[in-house]
């Protein structure tokens, strides 16, 4: 096992806080001079049926842990997700039904350990212990935190200034998770900054039943791709751990320069040298930011997907979006127009590349549709078609649709007399 020493300057990587690091210090130096190693848990409750990039800055520290000779527990909350967490909602959150958590739960069993190694990861589910509580157990719990402790939460502070509903099992949620980590008589816990209030009072209550209180340690935020709110499947701004390489690959190529030095350190096992040298090459204007967006992907890519799926994204990219190029698998569409005149609105609805004419028009009008590889802006534009032609219809970066005009089928006649 490394020192301790050693051990601390990985940990602090990319860390939002170590509380505290003093004590993290002490429990290291116990577990370096032969005692069991460290028991880290980190909760997850499935609430979406796939992992993406923002869970995974919390997944990379656990790993970092395991590489150091510790144990992970990975806490399914299959308990906790039918309250729901309210951390940061602005209402209470809907929970879960037991048919979701399990579909989900599953997922996730599936997905980890693309980066955790299974040897050295204990998969566990929180309704083991807490399923079981009785009723005088849980309010001996409730006896250790006060209201004015849960209102001092962001959250339910701001909710109840507002006067709007809180409700009373919204309090338990960060009593459960607390109660987790006195089941596992864990010696540390992970989670993004938004869960620094339930971490600590997993400390308060570790401490208040006798143990010896978890060291919490908080990572930042992954922003989504829109560099404004965090990834979140439900914004439609992630990138999903399980996603085909080249999607990942093109999602990354789209987020702006500074998302991608701000991704560096938080979503790649990188060593921090060479980070913090890409980030001033960056700046310094020696690398091109492209160059090192394109360094991200690769990398993000070939740890979910391998090596040779990470260059096989690469080139498809470059000869689709740098050399424009047509992908070799675009959908091809049979149109068979009434005429042979065909306004452009209603080719790219047709196309299936817009759902409606109305949306085609105003994507038309926005700038955001090629037509055989040139730009249009006129929706009413008229093209004169015949059988046998093939239009390429793309939409912004990534949609394409190769439309086949075909000839109409002829009208149906009147049914003549049956032959004898």
């Amino acid at each position: 096992m490394p020192s301790v020493v050693e051990q601390l300057e990985l940990l602090r990587r990319g860390t939002a806080a170590v509380i505290t690091e003093e004590e993290l210090g002490a429990k290291l130096e116990r577990a370096v001079r032969g005692g069991a190693p460290l028991r880290v848990k980190v909760g997850f409750d499935p609430t979406a049926p796939d992992l993406h990039l923002g869970h995974t800055v919390v997944i990379q520290k656990m790993r970092q842990f395991q590489e150091l000779g510790h144990e992970v527990f990975f806490v399914i909350g299959d308990f906790t997700g039918m309250i729901g967490d309210p951390t940061g909602k602005s209402e209470t959150r809907p929970p879960l039904t037991r048919e979701e958590i399990e579909v989900n739960a599953r997922t996730y069993r599936e997905q980890v350990f693309r980066i955790l190694d299974p040897g050295r990861t204990r998969v566990v589910f929180n309704s083991g212990w807490l399923a079981p509580l009785r009723a005088e157990d849980v309010v001996r719990m409730s006896a250790q935190v006060t209201v004015a402790r849960m209102l001092a939460r962001e959250d339910f502070a701001a909710r109840y200034d507002a006067q709007r509903p809180i409700h009373l099992h919204e309090f338990l949620y960060p009593l459960f998770q607390a109660y987790d980590s006195v089941a596992l008589r864990a010696d540390v816990e992970l989670g993004g900054t938004d869960q620094t209030f339930n971490l600590l009072v997993g400390r308060d209550l570790q401490r208040a039943l006798g143990q010896e209180p978890q060291i919490a340690i908080t990572l930042p935020i992954l922003p989504g791709l829109d560099g404004v709110q965090k990834m979140s499947k439900s914004l439609g701004n992630y990138v999903g751990i399980a996603e085909p390489p080249g999607e990942m690959y093109g999602k990354l190529m789209s987020i702006s320069d500074e998302l991608m030095l701000l991704y560096y350190p938080l979503v790649t096992a990188l060593p921090t040298g060479e980070i913090r040298g890409i980030e001033a090459g960056v700046r310094a204007g020696r690398v091109h930011p492209m160059d090192a967006k394109k360094r991200l992907a690769r990398t993000v890519v070939a740890q979910f997907h391998g090596e040779a799926a990470a260059q096989e994204a690469e080139a498809a990219f470059v000869r689709q979006f740098q050399e424009r190029q047509v992908p070799q698998d675009v959908p091809r569409v049979r149109y068979a127009p009434a005429g042979a005149a065909v306004r452009l609105d209603h080719l790219v609805a047709a196309a299936g590349i817009a759902v409606s004419i109305s949306e085609a028009r105003r994507l038309i009008q926005q700038g955001g549709i090629r037509i055989d590889h040139q730009r249009v802006e006129d929706p009413s534009r008229v093209l004169t078609l015949k059988p046998g032609d093939e239009i390429l219809i793309q939409r912004g970066r990534r949609e394409f649709r190769i439309v086949e005009v075909v000839e109409p089928a002829p009208p149906a006649g009147p049914a003549g007399p049956k032959s004898p």
